[in-house]
């Protein structure tokens, strides 16, 4: 069993229910929320636009989740300042930009300007999250990516503080759609060596894709095959992100996947993505009724099948001088 710091731990538990499971609203979109309001013209969106959407949504659903995942532009500070967050409710901060240098295909995260671990600790961050686009087989890519991982737990370890980490797949040949059959049949393959690869460098949390494109494989003995391999190579605690897919298949997805080992999950879009195309009384009818039917449905799930993050961790030993040794940062 892996061991954490006191302050690690405590921290997972604010983000966790009392058994050690997370049910996390993901509300940390930015310009794929402006995308969703407006394809055609992205940039027309205001700042204003998405803190209101994003606050609708924190102010329905944060009552019912363990934590909330926020980017700091858009919805940290506004949700505490519009007291949109509960205090009981526990939140991570995004961190990482929404550029990346070099082409699509071996992209290197960078991180927000002004923005980072010691400033979401400041706040009072339960964790912090980074999104990180990651090809086990890219190269000098994969090893910068790597590098920029192990960077982040020195700064985390300095600070106390969790680390989420959630990488993304991507095809190697610039040629192939990622939505495509023919990287669907690689996808398993390249999302269980992801979170084998990036597991080892020891991130608190793994946020993890499911290994299966449900698009094109509905046989549901394969996603339960694909997923205990997935539990099976990652060393550290995973949760499901729901990366767009419909709710009826992220529901289906996050029963497998807590059925064979994951923890929880952390939700955005399969939950919320009709509200962007509300206002005033429908988004809070909608909010209020569906959103909230799904939520508490992806909840019973995570209850009957999910596994504790407890299993995986425990803290330090501490007795009648553990302050002594215990170092601010």
């Amino acid at each position: 069993m892996n061991q954490l710091s006191l302050g690690r731990f405590r921290a997972l538990q604010t983000a966790s229910t009392v058994g050690g499971l997370f049910t996390i609203l993901a509300v940390d979109h930015r310009d794929a929320m402006r995308v969703m309001i407006n394809e055609a013209q992205p940039d027309t969106v205001s700042a204003a636009h998405l803190t209101d959407i994003k606050l609708s949504v924190i102010r329905a659903i944060a009552p019912l989740a363990t934590a909330v995942l926020l980017d700091p532009v858009y919805s940290a500070g506004q949700s505490i300042a519009q007291h949109a967050l509960p205090g009981h409710v526990g939140f991570i901060s995004a961190i990482e930009a929404q550029g990346y240098l070099g082409d699509p295909y071996s992209r290197q995260t960078m991180m927000l300007p002004d923005w980072g671990i010691a400033q979401a600790k400041r706040l009072g961050a339960a964790g912090v999250k980074v999104l990180l686009f990651y090809h086990p087989h890219a190269g000098e890519a994969t090893e910068r990516q790597e590098a920029l991982v192990a960077d982040l737990l020195v700064e985390c370890a300095r600070h106390d503080i969790p680390l989420f980490l959630e990488p993304i797949v991507y095809p190697l040949d610039p040629a192939m759609a990622k939505d495509s059959a023919v990287f669907a049949q690689e996808r398993r393959r390249i999302v269980v060596e992801t979170a084998r690869r990036l597991g080892k460098l020891r991130p608190d949390i793994l946020k993890l894709q499911f290994p299966v494109d449900c698009r094109y494989e509905s046989d549901e003995s394969v996603w339960q095959d694909a997923c205990a391999e997935l539990n099976e190579a990652t060393p550290v605690p995973w949760a499901l992100l729901s990366g767009g897919d419909p709710f009826e298949t992220f529901q289906k997805q996050l029963r497998v996947a807590c059925q064979k080992g994951c923890s929880g999950f952390l939700v955005g879009r399969a939950l919320w993505r009709e509200v962007v195309e509300m206002q005033g009384a429908a988004r809070e009818a909608f909010l209020q009724g569906e959103a909230t039917r799904r939520w508490q449905s992806l909840c019973a799930i995570v209850e009957e099948y999910g596994r504790s993050w407890h299993t995986c961790y425990q803290t330090e030993q501490v007795d009648d001088h553990w302050y002594a040794t215990y170092q601010a940062y």
